[in-house]
């Protein structure tokens, strides 16, 4: 990793392993960047060895950052697809809830339109009953009216006679 060799000053090849032990860069020491397969002579790396370590080091943490980051990820999912299946549950319950209500709330106002029914309709026949009443006293009333009719003509009629004699 570059960032990580950057600010390490790294003995030149000319200098002797002993030198390398001992000198302590930013608190490093040359040991601590070696491998324990290398030998601690420079001039006898192959680079082989200490590349293949690195890079399987490196594989290893890359596979484990991925199978952590897989896993978070499918972690994840799974609250989601958790909360989405609770959301779906609640608004389930909701809409029962709902449609219990408006059925209640339904019923509520038949109940209710059914009790003014009732009440118009006593009022409506109270109202007939006064209606038919007062009919039948128009009917009596109209009886008695052409009964004096009859009789006032009568008694003309009779008048007419009674001044014609008298003539």
């Amino acid at each position: 990793m570059d960032f990580f060799f950057d600010d390490l000053a790294l003995p030149s090849s000319s200098q002797s392993t002993s030198d390398m032990q001992h000198e302590e860069p930013h608190g490093f020491t040359a040991e601590t960047h070696l491998s324990p397969d290398m030998p601690e002579d420079p001039k006898s790396w192959s680079g082989k060895s200490s590349l293949t370590s690195a890079t399987e080091g490196q594989e290893q943490h890359t596979s484990s950052s991925i199978a952590e980051i897989s896993r978070r990820v499918q972690e994840l999912v799974e609250k989601m697809n958790d909360s989405r299946t609770t959301n779906q549950q609640v608004l389930d319950s909701f809409q029962e809830k709902l449609v219990e209500k408006v059925t209640e709330t339904c019923q509520k106002m038949k109940e209710h339109m059914y009790t003014i029914y009732d009440e118009t309709s006593k009022e409506m026949e109270v109202m007939l009953q006064e209606l038919c009443e007062v009919l039948e006293s128009c009917t009596k009333l109209n009886s008695e009216l052409e009964e004096a009719s009859q009789a006032l003509e009568s008694l003309r009629g009779a008048l007419a006679i009674t001044q014609a004699s008298e003539l």
